[in-house]
């Protein structure tokens, strides 16, 4: 049944942004009447607008680094189109492998996360990682995908940089509704309104969904037990033109995400509770099916920018501001009685900050990009901590629990400037060289001058060649980061095994990429490229505990090498993309948050190379869409080898997960209005032959429990563009 739009929450909000568009148009046109052309003026604002946006994004060298880049096309042919989640978007790309939402979702070339977003030329500061996604696909316009030795101006997160260009108000104001119904009880509702008054142009969006499949289960069947979520997301993108070389812009969003932890039934209880009755184990407990976690998040950003042009010199200057909260909340019985602690924990992080960039065409030969960024961040921890006491074994003694607050909090900060040189030495070659400079001062305090080389070389009209070299400065995630009172759980059933912890470091990389694109005919482009990184203090991230929150740690070194391959067709109705990645990462040596890991664990990897626990070696992906009048069928796949795992008595990671491939097929239709509307309607099943495929087998270094693909699932979706 279709709900009642004006009850809902997104059918309050987007009634309440139409109601402000209507205001905005009725404000239009009592001020451009009295103008000779009221079209004239908004062809003036739009030229405006593209000429500042290209000058804003040429602030942005590509020069040697690898680039992919996706197009609303692109979105479109995906199995739900826009309503599909922005990391599913970036597993169509190379070398970006699948993973759980507990252990980040993806994973770049092998990098557990490091991976910086970048909106309208804006870095968005770190946010705590949790479940859900801030970013909703429905107001992206582009994207552009960077990874390999990146120029200097991209620094901190550097595994791969998601540059995204944002829908604009510009054209016929308008909006959109759209709802989409289908498997795990879905019910997702969207809305938008964009338009232009006079020299300001906005576009607002706003997104409602619910389902019972928030997190992974930890069983192979259909629906997990205890799994729903309810997530919403805004977004808002204003500009305003004080001239023609001149334009302010504010973005802001908000996401907030309720999750349920689903169950793992049929576990054994491991510890006794008072007051509750004995099952046959030997211990006092409840079925495991009758746990009850839960998890909540939210996300605050705003940025305002000041984008000018002055002769030959482009600057946009940007202050920001971003919250991010997360809270575990466990079930204060069950966690006990399985686990031995209850963990009531609160993360939250407060960021402020200032980016500038900048460009000056010195000559038709050399354009110098110069900037930097500051950022001061406030995190802070809050743990109830339940525990049993033990006595000198490690055994239980009595069964009333102790509680324990383990509270923290930091004020770090972060600094980075560069200056680099695009030197078109002729018209086939092309060399971007710069130095970069970053330091922390947080929960460690390093400081790293990185020096990059990157070459660009036209060897035809159909072929280049790119190479580069960068240094890079990783420093730890600061919200994640914050280090537990290990004294404080001595004696308890939370005491670690190992009783000293280092703290963790910032990471050290020397990075080589060479790539190739070939142009094999105007419909079809190929590229390969191969990488190798060589790594210092090489930071990793696992889930330690009951609470699903990821904790960092270093290897002492490592390295990842890879070879990636890609093809891409696109006629006036087919398209079609195949990506194929080979990768290799491993450490050795663990030296910080050494109170997470088991004795033995830390004794094996001290003196042995091991895999990443998210090391996968063969990655496919590939799709294909056919558009044929107002219809369009298209299907894709992914393909994974499989995640690292530890075998029973083996070396840690020294296994992987059986391999998996998964297929998405989708069916869309568009119904043209004739007042210039549409609607569009889409049939999407993913997992089309029902796959039941292990993420996670819950083994391996920093991992939790185990986590199941998705099953098949249905969704129908209708969308009504105004």
């Amino acid at each position: 049944m279709i709900p009642n739009f004006r009850r809902s929450a997104v059918g309050i909000a987007v009634l309440s942004l139409l109601s402000w568009s209507a205001f905005a148009q009725d404000a239009t046109t009592t001020t451009t009447t009295v103008a000779p052309s009221a079209e004239g003026t908004l062809s003036t604002v739009e030229i405006q607008s593209e000429r500042l946006k290209k000058a804003r994004m040429e602030l942005s060298p590509e020069v040697g680094a690898t680039v992919y880049r996706i197009d609303r096309a692109a979105i479109d042919a995906l199995g739900k189109g826009d309503a599909t989640p922005l990391d599913d978007v970036l597993l169509t790309l190379p070398g970006v492998a699948k993973d759980s939402k507990a252990s980040g979702s993806l994973h770049v070339r092998d990098d557990h996360g490091n991976v910086q977003y970048r909106v309208n030329g804006v870095q968005l500061p770190e946010g705590i990682s949790g479940f859900g996604q801030s970013l909703d696909t429905r107001y992206i316009d582009s994207v552009n995908f960077l990874t390999g030795a990146l120029p200097a101006q991209y620094g901190l997160r550097t595994a791969g940089v998601v540059d995204i260009q944002t829908k604009q108000g510009f054209g016929k104001p308008g909006g959109s509704l759209g709802f989409t119904f289908g498997s795990h009880n879905t019910l997702e509702e969207s809305g938008s309104v964009y338009g232009t008054t006079g020299n300001l142009s906005y576009y607002l969006s706003g997104s409602l969904v619910s389902n019972t499949n928030g997190i992974e289960n930890p069983q192979p069947t259909l629906n997990a037990q205890n799994d729903r979520t309810r997530q919403g997301k805004t977004f808002g993108n204003l500009s305003y033109y004080l001239d023609a070389d001149t334009r302010v812009g504010l973005m802001f969003g908000t996401y907030n995400g309720k999750f349920q932890i689903p169950t793992n039934p049929n576990q054994t209880p491991s510890f006794s509770l008072a007051g509750y009755s004995d099952l046959g184990t030997g211990y006092n407990g409840l079925p495991s099916s009758d746990v009850r976690e839960r998890q909540t998040e939210a996300t605050r950003f705003v940025a305002l920018s000041y984008q000018k042009t002055v002769g030959a010199l482009d600057f946009q200057l940007s202050a920001f501001h971003q919250y991010s909260s997360l809270h575990y909340v466990p079930d204060a019985v069950g966690d006990l009685i399985y686990n031995g602690v209850a963990s009531d924990t609160l993360r939250s992080n407060s960021s402020n900050g200032l980016q500038a960039d900048a460009s000056y065409k010195l000559n038709d030969a050399h354009t110098l990009r110069f900037g930097g960024a500051y950022t001061r961040q406030t995190t802070r921890s809050i743990n109830a901590v339940n525990v049993f006491p033990v006595d000198d074994t490690g055994a239980q003694v009595g069964n009333t629990p102790l509680l324990i607050n383990d509270n923290s909090s930091k004020v770090g900060q972060l600094a980075s400037l560069y200056l680099q040189d695009e030197w078109r030495i002729d018209p086939k070659l092309t060399f971007n060289y710069g130095l970069r400079y970053d330091s922390v001062d947080a929960f460690t305090k390093e400081h790293q001058w990185s020096p990059r080389l990157n070459l660009a070389y036209k060897l035809s009209d159909d072929t280049a060649l790119h190479a580069g070299y960068a240094r890079y400065f990783t420093p730890p995630p600061q919200e994640l980061a914050s280090q537990q009172s290990i004294n404080l759980y001595t004696g308890t059933t939370n005491q670690p095994e190992i009783a000293n912890s280092d703290p963790v470091k910032a990471e050290r990389t020397h990075y080589f990429d060479l790539g190739l694109d070939h142009k094999l005919n105007d419909n079809l482009s190929l590229s390969a490229d191969v990488y190798y990184k060589n790594i210092t203090n090489l930071l990793d991230e696992g889930q330690f505990g009951q609470a699903l929150i990821l904790s960092p740690f270093n290897y002492a070194k490592g390295f990842a090498r890879g070879l990636e391959l890609s093809a891409r067709y696109s006629d006036d109705h087919w398209s079609a993309y195949a990506n194929f990645a080979y990768q290799k990462a491993m450490g050795k040596d663990i030296v910080s948050s050494q109170s997470l890991f088991g004795a033995d664990e830390l004794s094996y990897i001290a003196n042995h190379y091991v895999y990443l626990d998210h090391d996968q070696t063969y990655t496919l992906s590939g799709g294909a869409s056919y558009r044929f009048g107002d219809n369009q069928v298209s299907g894709d796949l992914i393909f994974g080898s499989g995640l690292r795992r530890t075998p029973d008595g083996g070396a840690p990671n020294s296994a992987a997960l059986p391999h998996y491939a998964v297929v998405n097929a989708a069916y869309s239709h568009t119904w043209k209005e004739a007042s210039g509307g549409d609607i569009v309607g889409r049939i999407a099943i993913l997992n089309l032959f029902d796959k039941s495929y292990l993420l996670r087998d819950g083994t391996g270094v920093g991992v939790g429990a185990p986590q199941y693909g998705t099953r098949r699932s249905l969704y129908v979706s209708m969308t009504t563009h105004f």
